[in-house]
């Protein structure tokens, strides 16, 4: 089987502290090079047809050898990375599943819904949910597990309210307002928790919810957000932009690299596990493969819909994209 393949920039370290879908899968096309004398590659491992209906979310979990997927149907699958091989089917959820993340030190997987509930699952046990948080008063929009805290767990909504949540007490700990579209955890030291709503994304204090930045500059609404490895910056997705912010120890917030989307609707996004300068964009049927530092770009043909998730693994140096054309795909 073909594969798709890309090349992109050379290794470098930072130099600053609803689309249509398709019952058959996408057919392997070989992509553009840049710059190939650098020889970096970006290569499609595997794809499997996930659900029946659009896929919205997908994660890895800390060791690497699970994959979650969860969308339109209401369920979570579970797969084995290696060979991408169903493993478990987490049901519960009375609508459709918006966000799903494994805790980073526990066998625990935590999903949000329209049905305005979040749910805690154990991973080598998918029968019934360990927890079932109630409190929100419309769509959950997303979720995700605090680094270190074991029992911490965040969700926002719709309408812009953030819970913190005790998986110990089984309880909501704490009430705010600040994101409606996405939230995630500073990795590592989890003393920060970005919070996107609207066309800003706010980079709140975990212990006090103090704001400590506000990231204002896209005018279109913002889709996705992501970390990368060391917690000193972050990403934020509009359709027709991405931007890369330092908000790191000692960091004022600012937004240090953009990139324009020139009509190709970006959705989400991640940083690369071995190249710390390139960004992986997911798009409508293809992902734009984004050298920071360079300044460079190149799109890789990928799916037949839109790419509405990826993930990464640093533990096996995989990338998944999820897509609303039903599939998942592993890159390396």
């Amino acid at each position: 089987m073909k594969v798709s393949r890309n090349q992109i920039g050379k290794k470098r370290k930072h130099q600053e502290s609803s689309a249509n879908t398709s019952e058959t899968a996408p057919e392997d096309t070989v992509a553009s090079t840049m710059d190939a004398n650098d020889g970096f590659t970006f290569t499609e491992v595997n794809s499997v047809k996930a659900s029946s209906m659009k896929v919205i979310s997908c994660h890895f979990s800390a060791d690497g050898k699970w994959l979650a997927t969860a969308g339109h149907d209401k369920k979570a699958v579970l797969w084995y990375t290696d060979g991408l091989k169903r493993k478990s089917i987490f049901e519960g959820h009375s609508s459709l599943i918006t966000d799903v993340c494994f805790s980073p030190s526990m066998p625990y997987l935590a999903t949000s819904s329209f049905d305005k509930t979040i749910r805690v699952w154990d991973a080598g046990n998918p029968r019934n949910s360990l927890h079932t948080f109630r409190g929100h008063s419309t769509c959950v929009m997303s979720v995700d597990f605090h680094p270190n805290r074991d029992d911490l767990i965040c969700s926002c909504d719709g309408d812009g309210e953030i819970r913190y949540w005790s998986i110990t007490n089984s309880n909501c700990a704490r009430v705010f307002k600040g994101g409606s579209a996405q939230i995630r955890f500073q990795p590592r030291l989890g003393r920060y928790l970005a919070a996107a709503e609207d066309c800003a994304v706010s980079i709140l204090d975990v212990e006090t919810q103090a704001r400590r930045h506000l990231l204002q500059g896209h005018v279109k609404p913002i889709h996705f957000l992501c970390w990368d490895p060391s917690g000193e910056y972050i990403a934020s997705v509009s359709e027709d932009f991405v931007r890369i912010w330092t908000v790191g120890s000692g960091d004022k917030g600012e937004c240090i690299h953009e990139l324009s989307s020139k009509g190709n609707k970006f959705y989400s996004c991640v940083f690369h596990p071995t190249n710390p300068s390139l960004l992986i964009i997911g798009c409508y049927q293809s992902l734009e493969l984004w050298n920071m530092t360079q300044n460079k770009s190149a799109t890789l043909p990928a799916h037949e819909g839109l790419i509405a998730s990826l993930a990464v693994s640093n533990a096996t140096r995989l990338v998944a994209s999820a897509s609303h054309d039903k599939f998942v795909k592993l890159w390396t």
